[in-house]
């Protein structure tokens, strides 16, 4: 039986993600944290703590011991931690005198800790990459469409002119801002954690900073001279990151699915999915998809937040909050980046059905337009009265904008009315973007 939509195989294949469900399988785990002995160990032979010959014994057999998950799982039932299983079996694993120095100085959190830093290390390259990856499609995209008009829409109502190239913008520039958030998490993530039974490191006399700086570089993660076994804050950032990655995909989702509606039609994006009764329907499961990981990533990002104030100098209550809700913020993030890139090299525009709500109710849309045109000429209230009551006479008695505003010299209404000419600054937001996207 399965627990969750991320790996059933009745749900995986479209809220799944394989390379992220890889970073937290059980055997990703334990290799991480044998890494870790080993490390450990290195380091602290490389420093005379332990007997060089048994350093190199344990970190030599740490790459290739194999243990039994279920035997670690019975120790975790009773520990509340898997590392003390795990280092029993590894020292069942070693000669009684190598296997005496295993784990020296070192509590279970701090091995838990630091081997989930190399597995987030990984996370956080494979999510770079991906953000790259949608960013350089959406360019291409937003390119394309520059001067491509459209109706834009303030709460779910027709607006002023924009372009879809400024549309495509808006939704790409966040992930923009979301690589420099990584890129500056990163330290504050990827770090040791080595600090011992109660974060004093006793156990090692003295030398725990020369040793965690030691394991530090060995792992390639940062050092970290304050113990962070009770402050979680990084966690429940890099959690959060997830969660703003996850919600600016389910923002264009969510934008795909309006603007894909039957009655709209102006953009469609992804193959599309049937209904089992209506032969008709191409339903926008991608998209819909999006909004959905971008729900269940909020959902999860307060369980984070309620690790944070843990008791005292550990807490075997609050920090397992993170086992739970970490795997499934990594999984709808990592599994939004990838629906999201085939719906972004796959995104088409239909510019006649644009051209229709652009010209909606007599071209009403150009409201504004006139209303500025016109206040060149004269106060603008009263300019604001003459194009409200030219819009009233269009709804009540039909007909279009352009005939119902009064003739005004110096005015082209034409040109005004145009919406090409209406459409701000949206290809400078056009060229912003590439010039970030692109730079």
């Amino acid at each position: 039986m399965m627990f969750s939509p991320f790996d059933d195989p009745l749900t995986a294949r479209l809220y799944g993600d394989p390379e992220v469900a890889a970073l937290f399988a059980t055997g990703a785990a334990l290799r991480a944290m044998l890494r870790v002995e080993g490390a450990l160990a290195a380091a602290e032979g490389a420093l005379g703590i332990i007997p060089a010959e048994s350093a190199r014994a344990i970190a030599g057999a740490a790459e290739t011991v194999t243990l039994d998950p279920e035997a670690i799982g019975e120790g975790m039932a009773e520990a509340g931690v898997p590392v003390p299983a795990l280092v029993a079996g590894f020292r069942a694993a070693l000669p009684k005198e190598h296997g005496a120095w295993l784990h020296w100085g070192a509590t279970s959190q701090d091995i838990v800790d630091t081997g989930l830093a190399l597995r987030l290390r990984d996370l956080c390259d494979l999510v770079d990459a991906r953000l790259a990856t949608l960013i350089a499609a959406f360019a291409d995209q937003a390119a394309r469409h520059r001067g491509t008009v459209m109706a834009a829409r303030t709460r779910n109502q027709i607006a002023t002119p924009t372009t879809l190239g400024a549309k495509i913008a808006v939704w790409a520039a966040p992930l923009l801002t979301h690589r420099e958030r990584l890129a500056e998490l990163r330290p504050r993530l990827l770090r040791v954690s080595l600090a011992g039974a109660s974060g004093t490191n006793a156990a090692l006399a003295g030398r725990g900073p020369e040793v965690m700086r030691a394991l530090a570089a060995g792992l390639g993660l940062e050092p970290s001279e304050i113990p962070w076994h009770a402050d979680r804050a990084a966690m429940a950032e890099f959690g959060a990151f997830l969660a703003l990655v996850s919600g600016s995909l389910g923002k264009i989702g969510t934008d795909l699915i309006l603007l894909g509606q039957s009655e709209v039609g102006e953009v469609r994006a992804g193959a599309g999915g049937g209904s089992s009764t209506m032969p008709q329907k191409s339903n926008p499961v991608s998209a819909e998809a999006l909004v959905t990981l971008a729900r269940v990533a909020g959902s999860q990002v307060g369980a984070l937040y309620a690790a944070m104030p843990g008791a005292q100098e550990r807490d075997g209550a609050a920090w397992p909050l993170e086992w739970f809700a970490l795997p499934a913020l990594a999984a709808a993030a990592g599994a939004g980046l990838r629906i999201a890139a085939d719906l972004a090299t796959s995104l088409r525009a239909d510019p006649a059905r644009m051209a229709r709500a652009l010209m909606a109710d007599g071209g009403l849309m150009m409201a504004e337009a006139a209303t500025f045109a016109l206040a060149a000429r004269m106060p603008r209230p009263e300019a604001a009265a003459l194009v409200k009551a030219a819009v009233a006479r269009v709804r009540d008695q039909g007909g279009t904008l352009a005939e119902a505003l009064p003739a005004t010299p110096g005015i082209d209404w034409p040109a005004v009315l145009d919406p090409a000419t209406q459409t701000g600054d949206a290809g400078a937001i056009v060229d912003a973007f590439l010039a970030r996207a692109r730079g």
